[in-house]
């Protein structure tokens, strides 16, 4: 084999495209006109929701744009895979919610990227569901905490919410906090369980408590090229959803379960993945098309206006 030949080989292009994503300052991506907000939600567990909140974000920050993830599940896992300190005592979106610190208070930055933040969560999450039930402007605690003025003072680009498999008060919080949802599916079997109750408690907290909300973006994930079943499901969801499908479909892939492990996302793991491409793509597809706003008509799935 010559050396062109290897040049065109996958690994060959997998390996080109991990010394780009090493390498500081390689890559780069326009900053919005103004930070996004996005939630990332679906009831339905074991969908990718943290996975996705990392790496997308650990993806836009390694394209140079500056990046917070606000780990909303109390299991944490998404401050464990950004390698932010989550023990107990430690300040949290648990303290942020009831009033006991300030956002600022609470922000750590990840050790694997200096335009990379999170506010993280311990369990003592677990019970605020509870707890918030008797707080005042309880639907919008998170939204207070989180102020434009927060955002801006630190430059931050993107904001991204990652939600617990549920659709109690911690979730009606990051959906009060954004104007985007993020839905990630699942490529298996009833990937749509669930989904139409999702959507209906979009379309409730738009009309009743943000206006604003829209879906913008729906992420397939745990995509399985070599079952017919994944390609039936993906044509299912497009055929439903339209463009605001993104075009990036997650493959399921051994790295991107791998990374959570070592406490990184799997852009850092293994930048030269299928995993790790598949999110970095995703990424840019988010940040080149930019957010799709609902017209009158659509309810909340984003079109394009």
């Amino acid at each position: 084999m010559d050396d062109n030949t290897w040049d065109d080989t996958p690994i060959a292009a997998a390996a080109r495209r991990a010394a780009q994503v090493m390498t500081p300052n390689s890559l780069s991506l326009p900053k919005p006109e103004k930070p996004r907000l996005v939630t990332i939600a679906n009831q339905k567990g074991g969908v990718g929701k943290t996975t996705s909140s990392v790496n997308l974000a650990a993806s836009l920050a390694i394209h140079g744009l500056k990046v917070l993830v606000v780990d909303l599940d109390p299991q944490g896992n998404a401050s464990t895979a950004l390698g932010i300190e989550h023990r107990a005592g430690t300040l949290s979106t648990y303290e942020l919610l009831i009033g006991e610190t300030t956002a600022d208070e609470a922000l750590q930055q990840s050790p694997a990227n200096p335009n990379l933040f999170c506010i993280p969560a311990t369990l003592d999450l677990a019970g605020a569901e509870i707890e918030l039930v008797s707080l005042v402007r309880r639907e919008y605690r998170l939204s207070d905490a989180l102020s434009m003025d927060f955002i801006t003072s630190h430059g931050f680009d993107y904001v991204f919410i990652d939600c617990p498999p549920s659709l109690g008060l911690l979730t009606i919080n990051a959906m009060t906090a954004v104007n985007e949802v993020l839905i990630p599916i699942q490529c298996e079997y009833y990937a749509l369980e669930g989904v139409g109750q999702l959507l209906n408690n979009i379309t409730m907290i738009r009309q009743h408590l943000n206006k604003s909300l829209h879906i913008s973006a729906i992420l397939l994930t745990m995509y399985d090229a070599r079952t017919k079943l994944a390609e039936q499901v993906a044509s299912e969801v497009r055929g439903h959803f339209g463009d605001v499908v993104l075009k990036t479909m997650i493959p399921r892939a051994v790295k991107v379960s791998e990374a959570p492990g070592y406490g990184k996302t799997v852009i850092e793991y293994d930048p030269g993945s299928r995993g790790a491409m598949a999110y970095l793509d995703a990424a840019k597809e988010l940040a080149k098309r930019g957010d799709f706003v609902p017209s009158e008509q659509s309810g909340p799935v984003g079109v394009r206006p």
